[in-house]
């Protein structure tokens, strides 16, 4: 195997916008994709299997198996027999490759995981984030913290990890500079990445948003994997949609696309954190969620004013029991969230819409009939019988995840 520190490493985010003209080197690329993520879903293959699987020809499947051997990304690890012919070589992803890392940082906690080119988990670190602790200089230690402490968990040298990539939750520049806008943390141009280079300077990184990642993720192992054109939502303090057109992360003119949490829902409605009014995520996000029960309710013992969290878990778990105050807000939940849904199908037309995040894994189920129904009534009859709504099947972090495979998908490419 080529030793992983002569191989190229992943580039940061290209600014580049989603088009319907592919490129010799986008096929390429797209290939590769399709070929790694057989391998990874299906492991031990032979090369008719890959080829069949994927749809390439077995000399196009072929030369792509031998550039990722090269690579030390799959391994031969035994034979199939053929029935009297030569035996065929068994493929998987080489678990003695290269390392990769994702690092998930939420507005509370830094959470870092080491993966193998199976993105099997070899590692994991966390460390909290205080709420009111939360400068540049305060983030990025925690991250190099984790770093360190999940490297030296899986006990891998520094120089066969390909790269890390770190979701942050804000707006990440595409110009190079991948300067961060985090208004939660009222960070404004931060240059996030030339601070992890300047700690971080053996290792490469790649910086990207929680949108991006889980969509990523989705694309290659959840609910969306097959689909190309797919909405991710991502429900929690704050909502935001990941866009992937032709199978591609569409990022936009200037890497915002997705802002979908901050579309008009409601004419003089809400005021969300940034100032929006009305928008979609002052009713579907968990403050939001939190308002509709102290609405319904105003001394519901579901609500916990200072803890979002513990009021979704005990919405949900009175929701079970039958609580009506419960079952209202969940059924107002499901409506606003299922008019913001048949918006965006009607804008965007996606295969799949995909609910994640930690709202949604809390009460996803309860919501998604409300989602439905109301989503059939809005959005155009075409668009909507062309739409698959679903909760993200992914039962580890979909993020940190999602992060490492960027870094897979950027040295692919």
């Amino acid at each position: 195997m080529q030793p992983v520190d002569t191989i190229g490493r992943p580039s940061p985010i290209e600014h580049r916008t989603t088009s319907l003209k592919r490129t010799y080197q986008d096929i390429r690329r797209t290939n590769r994709f399709a070929v790694m993520r057989h391998l990874i879903a299906s492991a031990p293959v032979v090369r008719r299997d890959i080829a069949a699987a994927t749809g390439l020809s077995v000399a196009t499947a072929s030369d792509i198996v031998s550039e990722l051997h090269e690579l030390g990304l799959l391994a031969e690890i035994g034979q199939q027999a053929s029935g009297g012919g030569r035996p065929r070589n068994l493929l998987a992803p080489a678990p003695e490759g290269p390392r990769l890392i994702g690092v998930d940082i939420a507005e509370t906690y830094v959470h870092v995981e080491v993966f193998d080119p199976a993105l099997r988990v070899l590692a994991r670190a966390e460390y909290e984030l205080h709420p009111h602790a939360n400068s540049p200089e305060y983030v990025v230690g925690r991250i190099v913290r984790g770093v360190d402490d999940a490297i030296a968990q899986a006990q891998v040298e520094r120089g066969r990890i390909l790269g890390i990539g770190v979701s942050i939750p804000g707006q990440v520049r595409p110009d190079g500079t991948a300067s961060v806008f985090a208004a939660n943390w009222r960070w404004s141009d931060v240059p996030l990445l030339a601070l992890l280079t300047e700690r971080l300077p053996d290792v490469p990184v790649i910086l990207d948003n929680p949108l991006r990642a889980s969509t990523v993720a989705e694309l290659w192992f959840g609910a969306a994997r097959g689909h190309d054109d797919v909405a991710v939502l991502t429900l929690g303090t704050g909502v935001g949609a990941g866009l992937a057109v032709q199978g591609t992360l569409y990022r936009g003119a200037t890497n915002t696309a997705g802002e979908w949490g901050h579309t008009n829902l409601v004419i003089d409605g809400r005021t969300c954190r940034r100032g929006c009014v009305g928008c979609v995520e002052t009713y579907v996000g968990a403050p939001g969620i939190m308002q509709h029960l102290a609405e319904t309710d105003a001394d519901s013992p579901l609500l916990h004013p200072d803890d979002q969290m513990a009021t979704i878990n005990a919405l949900a778990t009175a929701h079970a029991a039958g609580d009506p105050a419960a079952q209202q807000v969940i059924a107002t939940t499901g409506r606003y969230l299922g008019i913001a849904v048949a918006n965006l199908i009607n804008m965007c037309n996606p295969q799949i819409i995909v609910l994640t995040g930690w709202v949604a894994d809390s009460l996803g189920s309860t919501v998604l009939p409300h989602v439905r129904a109301t989503a059939a009534r809005y959005a155009l009859t075409e668009a909507w019988e062309g739409t698959e709504i679903s909760l993200c099947p992914i039962d580890r972090n979909p993020v940190s995840l999602g992060a490492a495979t960027l870094v897979l998908e950027g040295f692919l490419s």
